[in-house]
């Protein structure tokens, strides 16, 4: 591994641990030439996954934008970086496990079940960027159905 600082590529790793629930391996190098400390993460390198958008064209799927979309979703709000980044995690993993290409709608309903367990006003924010919300009706009908819930039948 190249040194980030000096370039050179002798180093020794001075810690591993699992990162990202297991995805990925952390770790913890030191340059024999400076000793200077980085970070470098081991990853499978996983069949590509694709999006297929609604104009039917298809990309590679990018965590960092869904990443930047709950990001923008949560801001100002009691939700850690980590618990985001665990989110997009998720969600990609619940696409891999349909083993196909996925639809821009799938990608985003996943993201908005995902976002609803953490942070119901993030929930709602994303959900008006994604559905196109027009006006108040849109938003109330949205908090109607997330805070809806039905009583129980009772048996004669």
């Amino acid at each position: 591994m190249r040194c980030p600082f000096c370039t050179a590529d002798d180093d020794r790793v001075v810690d591993s641990r699992l990162a990202e629930d297991g995805v990925a391996i952390r770790r913890r190098r030191e340059c024999a030439a400076c000793g200077q400390r980085f970070t470098t993460y081991e990853r499978i390198e996983e069949a590509g996954l694709y999006i297929v958008k609604r104009s039917g064209e298809r990309e590679p799927f990018d965590r960092v934008k869904i990443l930047n979309g709950v990001r923008a979703a949560a801001k100002n709000r009691p939700v850690d970086d980590d618990a985001l980044a665990q989110l997009v995690v998720k969600v990609e993993e619940s696409m891999r496990l349909l083993g196909r290409d996925v639809t821009s709608e799938e990608v985003g309903v996943a993201t908005l079940d995902a976002l609803r367990d953490l942070d119901d006003v993030a929930y709602v924010r994303f959900a008006s960027v994604y559905k196109g919300f027009e006006g108040t009706d849109d938003f109330a009908r949205e908090i109607g159905m997330l805070v809806k819930t039905t009583a129980p039948k009772h048996r004669n």
